[in-house]
C-alpha cells in the first residue's frame, strides 16, 4: 500500500493539535515565537525548522467587501511519488520506501542541502548535531505506523495504572497505525490510508458538493504526484500550494555538485 493523507481544508479549524502531536511524537522542543503578518499567511512559528517538522498556516483571502475566506493549511514533507530530494542526495541519506514515505538516514547525511535545493516545496531544514550539519524533515511517522503496538499496562508503576482491556487496546493500536498528526485531528480534516482510495474519496466529495470545493485534488499530479493530497474551497496557489512548479533537475546534476562541495581537500 502506498500510504497517503487527504487534507480537507474546508473542515480544518486550525486548532494546531496535529502540530503539537508532531512535536510530541518526535520529541521536539518548543520555539520562541513573535507575532508577524507576512504576505504568505499568518502562522507561528513562521516556517518549518529542525524543531518544527509540520506547520499549520493561516490564510485570509479578501473577497471585495464580503466576509474574508479563512483557510488553514498543513505544511510538511509532501512525500513525493518521485522525490527529487532522493535523486539529488550525494550520500544516499534519503530513501523512498515501499509504503510511499521518504525517510532520512542521519548517519549518511553530510548537510550539503542539495535536497533542499531540489525540493520544490523547500521542506528540508538544517540543524547542527555536535557541530555536524544534518537535515531534518517529516518522516511520515514511518516507525510509529510500522509497529503500532501498545503495552499491556499504561503508566505502569504509578498510582494511575491503567490495565488495557481488548476494546481499549484495539482503539490505541488503531490510533498508532496512523501518523501522530492524523490520530490527533479532532475534526476529521486528516484522513490516512491508501493513496488510490483517498483520491477516489476526494473525487466523491467534489462530486457530492461541487460548490464547496475546487474541482481539483492538489497533489494528484503536482511534482509528479505527492502522498499528501489536498481539497480546498479556494484556488490552491492562493493558500501556499503551488500549481506551477519548476521542472525537475537533470538526474544526478545536484548530486554531482554537492559531491564536489562535500569532498575533502587533497
Amino acid at each position: 500500500m502506498s500510504r497517503a493523507v487527504l487534507v480537507d481544508t474546508t473542515i480544518c479549524t486550525g486548532c494546531r493539535g496535529c502540530q503539537i502531536a508532531c512535536k510530541e511524537q518526535n520529541d521536539l522542543p518548543a520555539e520562541k515565537t513573535t507575532f508577524f503578518a507576512p504576505a504568505g499567511g499568518f502562522q507561528n512559528p513562521s516556517a518549518l525548522s529542525p524543531k518544527t517538522l509540520s506547520l499549520v498556516t493561516f490564510w485570509e483571502l479578501d473577497r471585495k467587501g464580503q466576509v474574508p475566506v479563512r483557510t488553514f493549511v498543513r505544511r510538511q514533507c509532501m512525500h513525493c511519488l518521485d522525490p527529487r530530494c532522493v535523486k539529488s542526495c550525494p550520500g544516499g541519506a534519503l530513501h523512498k520506501q515501499a509504503d510511499g514515505s521518504v525517510t532520512h538516514d542521519a548517519a549518511e547525511c553530510i548537510g550539503c542541502l542539495a535536497c533542499k535545493d531540489a525540493c520544490p516545496f523547500g521542506v528540508p531544514t538544517l540543524e547542527m548535531v555536535n557541530d555536524v550539519p544534518h537535515i531534518r524533515k517529516c518522516e511520515f511517522c514511518t516507525t510509529r505506523v510500522s509497529d503500532p503496538s501498545v503495552p499491556d499496562v499504561l503508566n505502569k508503576g504509578h498510582s494511575t495504572e491503567d490495565v488495557l482491556d481488548e476494546p481499549k487496546r484495539k482503539r490505541l493500536v488503531a490510533a498508532r497505525s496512523k501518523p501522530a498528526c492524523v490520530a490527533a485531528c479532532a475534526t476529521g480534516a486528516l484522513l490516512h490510508g491508501d493513496r488510490d482510495e483517498l483520491l477516489a474519496e476526494a473525487r466523491r466529495r467534489i462530486r457530492r458538493a461541487p460548490g464547496r470545493y475546487q474541482n481539483h485534488v492538489w497533489g494528484e499530479r503536482e511534482a509528479g504526484g505527492t502522498s499528501w493530497l489536498y481539497l480546498a474551497a479556494v484556488p490552491f496557489d492562493q493558500i501556499g500550494l503551488p500549481t506551477k512548479l519548476p521542472p525537475a533537475p537533470a538526474e544526478g546534476s545536484l548530486s554531482e555538485v554537492a559531491g564536489v562541495l562535500a569532498a575533502p581537500e587533497l
